[in-house]
């Protein structure tokens, strides 16, 4: 009898209310790229198990790496019931699940690609970075294959095998006046379509093109964010207002314009979880409810938020499929509690492309890369993040200099509302352990600079 089964009919003897359990066989190899060089290449095989009890509406939890003590771990969750507090508003576990898995979420060749494979990836990232005017190249390249399942007293099953690929170059140079540094990023789940040379040329060019900066003075300029920044506006301040529980306990900056105009009218953000390639591409989610495309934002209007099954129960609402138990460095994890959480951040595209942006600005900053991104005050929206890469000054419609570092300190819904064009050059981004997005360049104007 498989292990999973067996815990499940073991929770049953004890006439347990609902038991959940979830496991995740992960296979984890990464290449790490120090001093231009391949310095490692390393592999770790995870197996664990995350346990979720329901009984009496109370819910406890655990978590176990090891098979055979599964049902010890059920044992020692159920101990805990009798301090717990019920959870009156709990509905129930899902039930049976009915449903294939995703086209291009699992390449057999990622799944079985050799070590000296990959070292050949890598090396063709360096390569493609190589320049006399680069000093020192890092990054990493790693690759997920992982086991996903899924089982509940309910009757749910669900077996899910996934592939993940993310390449990351640093570029960084001292051929002028201060050290700059630039980076090439790829993600995806099948090989054949990994980006390998451009993520090498991508750290280069913005590399290069930084070299010897000039001040930038504090003022208010128009900001095109190229999609690595934007991935990071939306992983650590977008996201989070619409997630349900913040925004059914007031603490989004939407919260009180729920079918309002929140940006301009061709603004369009989605949580696609069905979409080709994304990192967070997956049929149903990681509490066994299926997934479903959801339009956060449509033409500048607050449509939807995503939630998990506790969430929605908690307001009488069902869950829109967001339960998530998220790993590092991609795919999921055992934890036995979800957060609820977006599949894959999209914006659509526009018909502008960066270099028409750059045209139409007369006085603005071209930002490839932020750091230190974070709300400020979450429940007003503002936010601060600062440009340390790829900073470009643009005057006239023309790149003039590169730009030395400077901060950003703005509010989300002026942001939302002063977007003026959107890029056509949409692209898989994430941050490391981040969340997924697909996102073009976007120009936003009348923002304040501050001089580092």
């Amino acid at each position: 009898m498989p292990a999973l089964e067996k815990a499940l009919q073991h929770s049953k003897k004890k006439q347990i209310d609902e038991c959940e359990i979830v496991s995740v066989k992960k296979n984890i190899t990464t290449v790490r790229i120090t001093d231009s060089e391949i310095a490692e290449i390393k592999q770790n095989f995870d197996e664990s198990f995350g346990i979720r009890i329901i009984h009496g509406k109370k819910i406890a939890s655990i978590q176990t790496t090891k098979k055979e003590d599964i049902e010890k771990a059920i044992d020692s969750a159920f101990l805990t019931i009798p301090n717990l507090k019920p959870r009156e508003f709990w509905q129930g576990l899902p039930t049976t699940v009915s449903s294939t898995n995703l086209e291009g979420t699992f390449d057999e060749k990622l799944d079985k690609i050799s070590g000296s494979e990959m070292m050949d990836i890598t090396q063709s990232m360096i390569n493609s970075a190589n320049s006399d005017k680069i000093d020192t190249i890092t990054g990493s390249l790693n690759i997920v294959s992982e086991l996903f399942e899924i089982e509940n007293s309910n009757g749910l099953f669900f077996k899910d095998k996934s592939t993940y690929i993310s390449g990351i170059i640093n570029a960084e140079s001292e051929h002028g006046i201060l050290p700059v540094s630039g980076i090439g990023h790829a993600s995806g789940r099948i090989l054949a379509n990994f980006a390998t040379e451009q993520i090498g040329e991508d750290a280069k060019k913005m590399c290069i093109e930084s070299i010897n900066p000039k001040k930038i003075d504090s003022d208010t300029y128009d900001i095109i964010f190229e999609p690595y920044s934007v991935g990071e506006l939306l992983a650590f301040v977008v996201s989070s207002n619409f997630d349900f529980k913040t925004f059914s306990e007031k603490k989004s900056c939407f919260s009180n314009n729920f079918d309002d105009e929140i940006a301009v009218d061709d603004f369009n953000l989605t949580d696609d979880p069905h979409m080709a390639d994304g990192v967070g591409t997956k049929v149903v989610d990681d509490e066994g409810v299926i997934t479903q495309k959801n339009n956060l934002i449509e033409k500048g209007v607050f449509k939807n938020t995503f939630s998990n099954l506790f969430d929605s129960y908690k307001e009488n609402k069902k869950s829109t499929g967001n339960g998530a138990r998220i790993g590092s460095p991609m795919g999921r994890s055992s934890e036995p509690i979800s957060i609820s959480a977006p599949h894959n951040l999209k914006i659509d595209s526009g018909k502008t492309s960066q270099e028409d942006m750059i045209k139409d600005t007369k006085h603005g900053i071209l930002v490839g890369r932020l750091w230190y991104t974070y709300a400020v005050n979450p429940i007003k929206g503002d936010f601060s993040c600062t440009a340390r890469s790829g900073v470009r000054i643009i005057e006239d419609g023309e790149i003039k200099n590169p730009g030395k570092s400077v901060r950003i300190i703005h509010n989300l819904p002026t942001m939302l509302k002063n977007i003026s064009e959107i890029g056509n050059n949409q692209q898989n981004v994430i941050q490391w352990a981040s969340l997924p997005s697909i996102t073009p360049s976007i120009k936003a104007e009348k923002i304040k600079v501050i001089t580092i």
